[in-house]
């Protein structure tokens, strides 16, 4: 069977807007979501330099946004929004600056303080949520290496702070929101997004690509959310001997449990092919494809010669337990080729898939390019789905 046809854009459907300071940089990694008229919505990654928040003057920060755009054709076109973010960080260097009201009105340590990162859509029992993944400060221009202590204050610098380790080094923590998409249509961006918890420990492992299937599902004899997520570390979570960060899935009564010891976690993927040498982790949330399996998308890791690249797998629940990998594709199917989704301020070619529609047959997969400029893949969904299964559980090829 030969490999299914993909489209692709052939300019960028979003790019960097001059003269926006949240987003003149970078525009990237969107999540998608389509409404009952056919519209699609987006939300995107952004960012620009942050002079007037530069602490130490060392860099500027470079806080991350998310804005808000919409296709009514889809996916062609999107018009995005860049006269105010639709999500920002709150940017204080204060301890008592950084706290928020959660879903349940509870002040909490708000861990979307620095920055809101790589954003994705899924429904939860029948409810839209978002997954992003947050540092407590922005960091400086990331792409000229690693700048996420450029700007924390002295009191996080302390071993002895009262946040822990994670202040110390400015990793990512991954937290649930709440989202009406109704009221982010509407540009009513204040009332679009509820905080609902974090779902990683940061403290733990540095912690991102987290999100969740859309429905519960019975293991241990439980009915449990379950939850896929890529720690930096996965060693801390009971797996030995592996250092390079894997995709983990985690099970749950409350989603307030993800972040405690009170979820049960099992490897679920690792790296097995020369395109997934440094690291693999989930994509966009899984696509249900009935009778139990899902189609999941998920990216490698490699340089100097892949970077990031996509493929995917299908997954099929299984009776009292967490659900199983029953085909993996062996090759990287999306990556990047032309020249504008090629390499810039990285050195690293970079196709990172966040979001995902399915519309007519059609899968519509927003990507983000070379880190800096989105894209839209369209394939058809029966013919990837076979192609797929043309491979094994291992990525080997059916005969």
């Amino acid at each position: 069977m030969n490999k299914p046809l993909i489209t692709y854009s052939s300019a960028p459907v979003l790019e960097p807007r001059e003269g926006c300071d949240w987003a003149d940089t970078m525009v990237l990694n969107p999540a998608l979501i389509q409404t009952d008229d056919g519209k699609i919505h987006m939300l995107f990654r952004s960012t620009g330099p942050w002079p007037q928040k530069n602490l130490k003057g060392i860099s500027d920060p470079y806080p991350i946004f998310l804005g808000y755009a919409v296709s009514t054709d889809g996916g062609e076109h999107f018009c995005p929004d860049f006269t105010r973010p639709a999500l920002s960080p709150n940017l204080s260097y204060q301890q008592d600056g950084m706290y928020i009201f959660d879903l349940n009105g509870n002040k909490v340590l708000n861990w979307t303080n620095g920055c809101i990162e790589d954003p994705r859509i899924f429904q939860i029992q029948g409810e839209n949520y978002l997954t992003v993944a947050c540092r407590l400060f922005p960091p400086g221009p990331y792409w000229e290496g690693d700048k996420r202590r450029d700007n924390l204050p002295d009191w996080a610098t302390d071993e002895n702070n009262p946040i822990g380790q994670i202040a110390v080094r400015n990793d990512t923590v991954t937290v649930l929101l709440k989202l009406d998409v109704e009221m982010l249509s509407q540009g009513k961006y204040d009332q679009a997004f509820k905080y609902v918890c974090p779902l990683t420990d940061g403290n733990v492992s540095d912690n991102r690509d987290v999100f969740f299937f859309p429905r519960k599902m019975k293991i241990d004899g439980k009915m449990q959310y379950v939850m896929l997520h890529r720690p930096e570390d996965p060693r801390k979570f009971g797996v030995e001997d592996l250092d390079k960060p894997s995709i983990m899935i985690a099970a749950a009564e409350r989603l307030e449990d993800f972040a405690t010891g009170k979820a049960s976690n099992k490897l679920f993927a690792k790296g097995e092919f020369d395109w997934e040498e440094e690291r693999v982790g989930a994509s966009f949330p899984p696509i249900d494809l009935g009778h139990g399996m899902w189609l999941v998308s998920y990216h490698g890791k490699q340089l100097p010669d892949y970077g990031y690249t996509q493929s995917f797998m299908i997954v099929k629940e299984e009776e009292n337990s967490f659900p199983k990998i029953i085909h993996r594709m062996s090759e990287r199917l999306i990556y990047a080729k032309q020249d504008w989704e090629l390499p810039d301020k990285f050195l690293c070619p970079c196709i990172f898939t966040t979001g995902a529609v399915v519309d007519k047959g059609s899968l519509i997969m927003g990507y983000g390019a070379a880190d800096q400029k989105i894209g839209i893949a369209k394939v058809n969904l029966d013919e990837l789905v076979n192609y797929i299964k043309t491979f094994d559980s291992q990525g080997n090829k059916v005969k």
